[in-house]
């Protein structure tokens, strides 16, 4: 019988590095923690809960969910395509990475002037102070990561690149994170209550 020895460098230094990914679980225990604290309140108000969501609208929230998993796919394809060398291959698939995720921020845009111009701000009740917190604390996220890949798109176009494979690893994490916060938010927010 082998004994197989445990690759200790993968888990030390997973793609994008071993503090990018400290960062990730920081970020989801901080949304998990306030979905909680939202399930806790839905306890208490169910009534309310129920009928501010039904105020929200799904074909947002749904096409928002399709923009930024189209996005985060677009992203996976520009890692491997650098992997290859590919590198003006990448470059396109990280403009369209860029492009879905400019897409989520202008609906969500849309979304949130439709919510004030009806006067359901983060004060109209606890169901919409969760939705704010939560959607805006993940605006902000994707944004962070827009200028990320902004900054990683403007290395890997130099002739002479200075940005690293663990760099553009580093923000497709960061990326993909925002992908699985939304995926939390949205059946949460949008579906369940």
């Amino acid at each position: 019988m082998e004994i197989t020895k445990i690759d200790y460098k993968n888990v030390l230094y997973p793609p994008g590095g071993i503090l990018v990914w400290i960062i990730i679980f920081l970020e989801l225990i901080t949304f998990g923690a306030v979905l909680i604290a939202m399930v806790f309140s839905v306890n208490q108000e169910p009534e309310i809960f129920h009928k501010s969501r039904l105020l929200l609208n799904l074909t947002y929230g749904t096409i928002n969910t399709v923009f930024l998993l189209t996005s985060g796919f677009f992203m996976a394809i520009t890692v491997h395509e650098l992997k290859l060398n590919n590198k003006q291959r990448a470059q396109g698939y990280l403009l369209l990475t860029m492009f879905f995720g400019l897409l989520f921020l202008a609906l969500k845009s849309v979304e949130y002037y439709a919510k004030l111009s009806a006067g359901l701000d983060m004060g109209y009740n606890t169901f919409f102070t969760f939705y704010w917190m939560l959607t805006l604390f993940h605006v902000i996220h994707v944004i962070v990561g827009l200028v990320i890949l902004t900054s990683v798109y403007l290395g890997i176009k130099k002739e002479n690149p200075r940005t690293k494979m663990e760099d553009v690893e580093a923000s497709a994490a960061f990326w993909h994170m925002c992908d699985l916060i939304w995926l939390l938010l949205f059946p949460v927010i949008y579906l369940i209550f």
